[in-house]
């Protein structure tokens, strides 16, 4: 392997990081299988598809592979299988096109076409959540709101600040945290969240125009993690995976 397409496949990491972390619902699970495909890319022990010339998607593709594909059988109350969930996750939270996407996933282009299709209405489809936000732009909270809304979940509170958003999921109970990370004058999203999380559960995505910030792998850092500006598919997959907790993998032999 050339040191360019090295260098690449380290740039790509945090995108890796994020596509994984969304796929299992955990920052571990999904880092493990990113150092595992990065090592057979290094290693030359895993031949990714031809149609595949950019590292990013290289990456994705060995995420996808060792995460064990196709699941089973859809879990009781299930509507998204574990292709439905990738495909919609390539092209909503990764910005991969279909064609190449169905190329990551060893799907023919049609099927692939058909299949995200499908995926997206199953989605409108999903249950709701309720959803607290945590934003100190006034016209961004409004945004959110409506796009929250549009995906079908219920928004029960706005915080500005750390010492709001604690007050208000203590009431309120969450069912999912969307967090912006620089709240201004008001603190930091990440504090606002730990404080949360100390006395009542729920899942959390990020809302960050700089990603790579968060996706480093060096510390505890956050398992969903969605790019400044989203469109509101990406925000409808994103919730649907935080409060699914990802899809169980199923191992490779």
């Amino acid at each position: 392997m050339t040191s360019i397409r090295r260098e690449a496949l380290i740039h790509a990491l945090p995108y890796a990081r994020r596509y994984a972390r969304a796929l299992t619902g955990s920052q571990t699970r999904g880092d493990a299988l990113v150092a595992d495909s990065l090592r057979e890319m290094l290693e030359g022990s895993a031949e990714p598809p031809a149609p595949l010339a950019d590292e990013r998607h290289i990456l994705y593709w060995g995420v996808t592979r060792r995460f064990g594909g196709e699941a089973p059988a859809l879990a009781s109350g299930e509507m998204l299988t574990v292709r439905h969930r990738e495909l919609l996750l390539l092209t909503a939270l990764e910005d991969v096109s279909p064609l190449q996407a169905g190329a990551i996933l060893g799907l023919p282009g049609d099927s692939a076409a058909a299949m995200l299709t499908e995926a997206r209405e199953r989605l409108r489809a999903a249950a709701a959540a309720d959803v607290l936000i945590i934003e100190d732009e006034p016209i961004i909270a409004l945004d959110l709101e409506e796009l929250v809304a549009g995906c079908g979940h219920r928004v029960v509170g706005v915080a500005s600040s750390e010492r709001e958003a604690v007050e208000l999921a203590a009431v309120t109970k969450p069912g999912l945290i969307l967090a912006d990370i620089n709240l201004g004058n008001g603190g930091d999203g990440t504090q606002a969240v730990a404080k949360i999380l100390r006395d009542h559960y729920a899942p959390v995505i990020f809302v960050t125009a700089y990603p790579e910030r968060l996706l480093t792998g060096d510390a505890v850092e956050p398992a969903f993690v969605i790019t400044k500006p989203f469109e509101p598919l990406t925000l409808a997959i994103a919730t649907y995976q935080a409060v699914t907790g990802g899809v169980q993998a199923v191992s490779l032999s």
